[in-house]
């Protein structure tokens, strides 16, 4: 029996630096013994099916095995198929006013971090938010029209270190879009 898992990489793809091709990615982790591999854009967000196995072992194993074969490392943070579908079922941001210069972002975190500050959490200009963090992942929004700049991720590095990896709410629709379309039962 296989479940099915997302794996989220970390620092690939960007700004030239890094690159590991999508392709490439589908065509090696059959060895680790996967099925169903698909890639979504190309940060790095990967469907696929596998023996069922703790997160931070999937996430161990693809990483060592990634780092040997592209020869630098490659951090990889592990969520069930289940916990996505269920996450963008629940809806987070449904009350956040969405216009063109708002970003909503899920990060998550490779272990269970308390950060020392008050969730709802605020930037001083109020450009960036944390609305809420469930067990290993933050919930946030950005707002460009305040600051044009997109500083927020380094407010969540200092407070919850760099095992982190950030994600646009709109990448996860496309995961959860895929999901759907496979049409298997995650529960």
């Amino acid at each position: 029996m296989q479940e099915t898992y997302v794996a989220f990489l970390r620092g690939i793809n960007v700004g030239g630096h890094h690159k590991v091709p999508m392709q490439e990615l589908r065509d090696r982790l059959p060895e680790l013994g996967f099925a169903n591999i698909q890639t979504i854009l190309n940060t790095g967000n990967i469907i696929f099916d596998a023996a069922p196995e703790f997160p931070d072992q999937l996430e161990r194993r693809i990483s060592e095995y990634l780092e040997n074969y592209f020869g630098f490392p490659i951090p990889c943070i592990i969520r069930s198929a289940a916990f996505i579908l269920q996450l963008c079922e629940e809806n987070p941001f449904a009350d956040i006013k969405i216009h063109k210069k708002i970003r909503l972002y899920i990060s998550l975190l490779k272990e269970e971090n308390q950060a020392d500050i008050e969730i709802p959490w605020s930037s001083s200009d109020a450009s960036f938010r944390i609305l809420a963090k469930r067990a290993q992942n933050i919930l946030s929004v950005l707002d460009l029209e305040v600051n044009g700049t997109p500083q927020g991720m380094e407010a969540l590095e200092n407070f919850y270190g760099k095992e982190i990896t950030t994600r646009n709410w709109n990448t996860i629709k496309r995961i959860e879009k895929k999901l759907l379309a496979a049409k298997k039962d995650f529960s």
